[in-house]
């Protein structure tokens, strides 16, 4: 079964291909991404790895948690779940201050 595993406090010239180097020493990787800023196109500091099994997945979180790339020492760790986000956002609307 695939592990999806955390990694952040990246360098923001992380590539997901520096990921998937860097975590296929470890075990094979099935898909490793660096999340971007749509608006800027930089990244976020953070992504996820996909490891094909739980032992490469223990490996690289044993290997890699702590370790130093570009100057940061990387946060790794087994991704949860993501949380369902509410449909929200609103208020607005009607009258703000002042009188009637």
């Amino acid at each position: 079964m695939a592990t999806k595993l955390y990694v952040g406090n990246l360098t923001y010239d992380t590539t997901s291909q520096t990921l998937q180097d860097l975590f296929g020493a470890h075990g094979e990787v099935r898909s490793a991404e660096v999340i971007m800023d749509r608006d800027t196109g930089r990244s976020k500091g953070f992504g996820f790895v996909e490891m094909s099994n739980d032992n490469g997945a223990k490996a690289a979180i044993n290997a890699l948690n702590g370790h130093d790339v570009g100057g940061r020492s990387l946060t790794v760790n087994e991704a949860r779940p993501r949380e369902s986000r509410s449909g929200g956002g609103g208020g607005g609307g009607g009258f703000r201050g002042g009188r009637y």
